[in-house]
């Protein structure tokens, strides 16, 4: 199971390097494409970060018998920032169609926001119903809020200095002012710590279940009558 689990980790990377190279190709036709505004995205960044965390995990799963409980804390953050990544591109593309502004959605970027995200929490679920590694503490609710909040604070700067955010609701000539930017960066905050708290509740209530079941199959005693050979077969 673990060679198997192994594989699809690797794929699962793969498929994200694919889903980066289509979307940076697609970009490079727009006419104000700039590179560092590319990689300035949350999406492109945690989607790199999840081309990494999945390789790394993908090797220990074929050549160790269980994760490290610190790759498993890494997981558990990156799979929710991948997810926070596709539910804030659904947020845009809703959001067009009200801001008289069109959102395309090219294959890349169903890779990337859509499927991919999809993949990885297939990922993070089979390792928590297999229960093979230390379930995930609750002080990861708390760390998952670094990265993001670094982000913010460096596009919030960036954004400032050249007139450009990766997303509307940092710009706040498009929200109404500072006080509309707040509020979307306390919403998508705040996304950061449900989603996270949900997957580590999931996780450690897994990891309890499968505990509890191989404790009651260790303890259950062989029922088996054993053979016994009649005196006359023993002649």
């Amino acid at each position: 199971m673990r060679q198997a689990l192994g594989i699809f980790r690797l794929l699962v990377a793969a498929l994200e390097v694919v889903a980066i190279i289509g979307n940076f190709q697609y970009v490079l036709g727009f006419r104000f494409f700039a590179t560092t505004n590319f990689f300035s995205y949350f999406t492109v960044q945690s989607a790199l970060a999840a081309v990494i965390t999945l390789a790394i995990a993908g090797w220990f799963a074929l050549r160790r018998p269980r994760d490290p409980a610190w790759l498993g804390i890494l997981r558990t953050m990156v799979t929710v920032y991948v997810l926070v990544s596709g539910l804030v591109f659904g947020l845009i593309v809703a959001q067009a169609s009200t801001r008289d502004y069109r959102v395309d959605v090219p294959w890349s970027d169903t890779l990337l926001h859509f499927v991919v995200p999809a993949l990885a929490v297939v990922a993070w679920t089979t390792d928590a119903v297999l229960a093979v590694n230390p379930p995930v503490p609750w002080s990861t609710v708390g760390w998952v809020l670094v990265y993001p909040s670094l982000w913010l604070a460096y596009t919030l700067l960036r954004g400032s200095d050249i007139g450009w955010y990766p997303y509307f609701f940092l710009d706040e000539a498009q929200v109404g002012g500072l006080l509309g930017v707040a509020l979307y960066c306390a919403l998508v905050l705040g996304i950061f710590v449900c989603l996270t708290a949900a997957l580590v509740a999931v996780n450690r209530a897994l990891w309890r279940m499968a505990r509890d079941r191989r404790a009651r199959i260790r303890e259950t005693p062989d029922r088996r009558v054993p053979r016994v050979e009649s005196p006359v077969s023993q002649r």
